[in-house]
C-alpha cells in the first residue's frame, strides 16, 4: 500500500502501479453504445508510463454523495468499459477491477489492467470505476485558488505538524466541492453496486489489488447475492490497520531479499555485506550527517545538487521493494553509497519520486484511513527495524484535523462466505505478505491461495497468471486450477554492477 506524507511516508508508503492520464472526451459525433441504462461513448485511456493506449467506452453515473440524502449533492462516477468481442454468457457477469491506494484511480491504470486481464477479456467485459474521490469521480484534490495542486515539498523532511497543517489547507479547498465524511470504502461499495444495477447485470466478478482487496471483501460481504467470483491480489485482512505494520512487513521482505543474494555465489562474492546490513550502515552514516550530492537528473540530464539523508535511502529501498526488477538494483547502489558515492542513489531517487508523483489522491486517502484505521492504530515501540514507528505516525498525521466519516460495526470482521475466491501473494511483498492472505483464507472454504515466487507487490501479470485468471473466471472454481505453471517464476538476480547481473 502507498500513502502521501513525506518522502518516506509519501512515496514509499503508497499503493502500487503506474498512473495513466485522464480519458479525453469523445470526439464529436462518436458512436454511442448502451449498456443497461448507461450510455457510453468511445474514449482513449493513455498512460505516461506505458507505451500503448487503451481504447475504451466511457460513461458517467450520478449518485448521491450522502447515500442517506438522495436529493442532496450528486457525484458523477467515471466509468470505463473495456469491451470483449464475445457476445455470449460472459457478458452477463463482467469483471470489475478495484484499484489500490487508497487513492488510486481505476481508469488511470487501464494499460496495466488491460494487459494483466487480457485473457479474461477474451470472454468478459472489464469495468473500471474511479472510486469516489479519485480520477474523474469528484476527486478530493487539494487545489488552490489558481486551480493548481497546493504546494507540498515532496523532497523535504516533514513532521506530523507540517502534514496536519497541509491537510487543514487542503480541507479548506474542498468545502464547496465535497463532504469528506462520505468518501470511505462503505460508500464506495454502494457505488459499485449502483453501477452493477445500472449495467443491468445480476452478478459481477471482482478483481482487487492491494487496498482494492479490502473493497472486494467488503462488497462480497454486503452483496453476496451479486458476487460470482473474487480475485484478491496483495491481500489486506479486514482487521489490519493499514500502515501500522509496514515496518515489520518491509523488514521481512528485505531479509528475504538479502537471503536471495547470499544463495547466489556471484552475488555473495560481490557483496559480502548483506543488503539489510548495508542499508542499515548507510542509514547510520547519513543519520549522523546528511551529505550534499552532485548528480545528473535522469529526467532532464542536467547536473543537480541535493542533500541526501537517511530518509532518502530508506524511502528508495521501500519503493524499490515493491518490484523485483527494482529491488535487484539495491545491492549495487547501496555498495556505491557505502563507499561515499551517492550520485547513483540520488539519480534513482529522483526518477522514482517523479514517476510516482500524483498517483494517489491525498484527500480520498485520508478520508479512508482516518475513518477506517486511525482509531484502531496503536503506536509500536521503537525497535531496531529499518523503518521504525515514525512511518506509521506520519501515515495518520492528517487524521486529527480531517473531517472523518464512520465505518459499520462489522467492518473488521473477516469475509466468511462459500464464494469462490482466488487469493494471490508475492513471495517478497513488502506491505501485504503471504501470511495476510493465509489469514483471510481461513474463513473461505472455497478459497485458494497462490504464492508467486520471487514476486513482490502485485502479481496479476506475473508469468502465466493472466491465463490462470481466465481459467478461474470461466469455472469459478479456485481449487481445480492447475497452477503448476507458476513454478517457472523465479527471483530476479541482483545486479552485480550497473551493467546487470552475471550470467
Amino acid at each position: 500500500m502507498r500513502l502521501s506524507c513525506r518522502p518516506l511516508a509519501t512515496s514509499a508508503a503508497l499503493l502500487l502501479l503506474a498512473a495513466c492520464q485522464a480519458a479525453p472526451e469523445a470526439p464529436p459525433g462518436a458512436a454511442e453504445r448502451q449498456y443497461g441504462t448507461l450510455t457510453f461513448k468511445p474514449c482513449t485511456l493513455t498512460s505516461a508510463q506505458a507505451s500503448n493506449n487503451v481504447e475504451a467506452e466511457c460513461a458517467t453515473l450520478q449518485v448521491p454523495e450522502n447515500p442517506d440524502a438522495p436529493n442532496g449533492r450528486k457525484i458523477g462516477l467515471n466509468i470505463a468499459w473495456l469491451d470483449t468481442a464475445n457476445e455470449g454468457e460472459g457478458k452477463q457477469d463482467p469483471v470489475f477491477f478495484l484499484a489500490g491506494g487508497p487513492g488510486q484511480s481505476a481508469t488511470e491504470v487501464a494499460a496495466i489492467i488491460n494487459q494483466s486481464l487480457r485473457e479474461v477479456r477474451k470472454k468478459r467485459d472489464i469495468i473500471l470505476v474511479d472510486q469516489r474521490g479519485t480520477g474523474k469521480s469528484n476527486p478530493l484534490s487539494c487545489l488552490g485558488a489558481d486551480g493548481k495542486e497546493l504546494a507540498f515539498d515532496e523532497s523535504a523532511a516533514a513532521t506530523p505538524e507540517v502534514i496536519a497543517e497541509y491537510a487543514q489547507r487542503c480541507a479548506a479547498t474542498l468545502v464547496d466541492r465535497a463532504d469528506t465524511r462520505f468518501y470511505t470504502t462503505t460508500q464506495a461499495i454502494g457505488d459499485l453496486d449502483a453501477v452493477r444495477a445500472a449495467l443491468g447485470v445480476d452478478k459481477i466478478n471482482l478483481v482487487g489489488g492491494s487496498y482494492g482487496t479490502r473493497v472486494a471483501q467488503q462488497y462480497a460481504a454486503r452483496f453476496p447475492q451479486h458476487t460470482r467470483a473474487v480475485v484478491i491480489d496483495g491481500v489486506v485482512p479486514n482487521d489490519i490497520v493499514v500502515g501500522a505494520d509496514f515496518a515489520n512487513t518491509f523488514e521481512s521482505a528485505i531479509t528475504l531479499q538479502s537471503a536471495q543474494c547470499s544463495k547466489d555465489p556471484a552475488c555473495a562474492k560481490r557483496f559480502p555485506v548483506d543488503t539489510r546490513t548495508q542499508l542499515r550502515n548507510v542509514m547510520t552514516t547519513l543519520g549522523k550527517a546528511p551529505v550534499e550530492v552532485e548528480y545528473r537528473d535522469p529526467g532532464t540530464a542536467q547536473i543537480r545538487r541535493d542533500t541526501i539523508s537517511a530518509d532518502t535511502v530508506t524511502s528508495l529501498a521501500f519503493m524499490f521493494s515493491y518490484m523485483p526488477e527494482l529491488s535487484s538494483l539495491l545491492p549495487v547502489v547501496l555498495d556505491e553509497a557505502a563507499q561515499g558515492r551517492y550520485a547513483p542513489l540520488m539519480s534513482l531517487n529522483s526518477l522514482v519520486t517523479r514517476s510516482m508523483s500524483g498517483q494517489m489522491n491525498r484527500g480520498m486517502q485520508w478520508s479512508v484511513i482516518c475513518a477506517e484505521d486511525y482509531d484502531r492504530f496503536q503506536p509500536a515501540p521503537a525497535g531496531d527495524s529499518l523503518l521504525g514507528p515514525e512511518l506509521a505516525r506520519m501515515f495518520f498525521a492528517a487524521c486529527p484535523v480531517w473531517k472523518t466519516g464512520t465505518r459499520p460495526k462489522n467492518f473488521t470482521a473477516p469475509l466468511s462466505a462459500p464464494l469462490p475466491v482466488l487469493l494471490l501473494s508475492g513471495e517478497f511483498d513488502p506491505v501485504t505478505p503471504p501470511r495476510y492472505a493465509e489469514q483471510v483464507l481461513k474463513t473461505l472454504p472455497n478459497g485458494r491461495h497462490l504464492i508467486a515466487k520471487g514476486q513482490a507487490h502485485g502479481t496479476l501479470g506475473a508469468g502465466c497468471m493472466p491465463r490462470l485468471l481466465a481459467q478461474f473466471m470461466d469455472k469459478a472454481d479456485a481449487k481445480s486450477l492447475d497452477a503448476t505453471c507458476l513454478d517457472a517464476l523465479s527471483p530476479t538476480p541482483a545486479f552485480t554492477s550497473f551493467n546487470g547481473w552475471e550470467p
